[in-house]
């Protein structure tokens, strides 16, 4: 059934009976899942191998089950294959990026990055066989013309693409979350309407057989996690 707009809508529940698992299968699921996702690394440095694509529309496809406010699902994902749109991509990203590490960035931010080993060369926009360049709606139109207000936008693509990495890990992929700054060139280039604004860019593909990473230590969980 095609999704149509809900706002205004009467309440129209119906029943939700998911399959239980045992206490002994969901810790062995836990434990499994807290394992594999300790393993995922953002990866800079991309073969040009090709991927299957269905494994990366599937991706996409887990992404768009995330919650979002009033159940609005207020996102777009653009999968670029394009060897020329993906050339223009990085051409408009590296010049802003030239301007950022110049000094746009600042001093604080420059220092913040620096152990990750980041500049203003992106060769992962080119080398990488897929982009998903994620744009936010921040409204709708109806098919009146009227404007209709989308509520918890940044919240709510931000789990988004939180699934979608998730997703890609998993299937065995690696990613990158690449946001230029500013973002408006990848309206243009790639002709999205006014009510969309870029999210992120995320290359997607298998790491390049010489691939580094930064010597990075996670946060232990008692950093993270406080119980009441």
């Amino acid at each position: 059934m095609a999704w149509i707009p809900i706002h205004d809508q009467p309440y129209d529940p119906v029943p939700y009976r998911p399959a239980r698992v045992t206490a002994a299968e969901s810790l062995q699921a836990a434990a499994e899942l807290r394992a594999k996702m300790d393993e995922r690394r953002t990866v800079r440095a991309f073969s040009t191998e090709p991927v299957p694509e269905q494994v990366v529309i599937d991706a996409i496809a887990v992404a768009a089950t995330a919650p979002s406010g009033a159940h609005q699902q207020p996102w777009t994902f653009v999968l670029v294959t394009d060897p020329e749109v993906r050339a223009q991509i990085r051409e408009a990203a590296e010049r802003e990026e030239q301007v950022s590490y110049a000094g746009r960035l600042g001093e604080e931010w420059l220092s913040a990055l620096r152990p990750l080993g980041t500049d203003q060369n992106k060769p992962h926009l080119t080398d990488a066989p897929y982009l998903i360049v994620v744009f936010e709606q921040r409204y709708y139109l109806d098919d009146e013309g009227d404007q209709h207000k989308h509520y918890y936008v940044d919240e709510s693509v931000g789990i988004a693409v939180g699934m979608l990495l998730t997703a890609l890990h998993l299937s065995g992929l690696a990613a990158l979350t690449h946001t230029p700054s500013p973002m408006k060139f990848l309206s243009e280039v790639l002709d999205r309407p006014k009510n969309e604004k870029a999210f992120a860019v995320i290359p997607v593909g298998y790491p390049a057989p010489d691939a580094t990473v930064p010597s990075l230590i996670r946060k232990d969980l008692d950093q993270v996690m406080v119980r009441i």
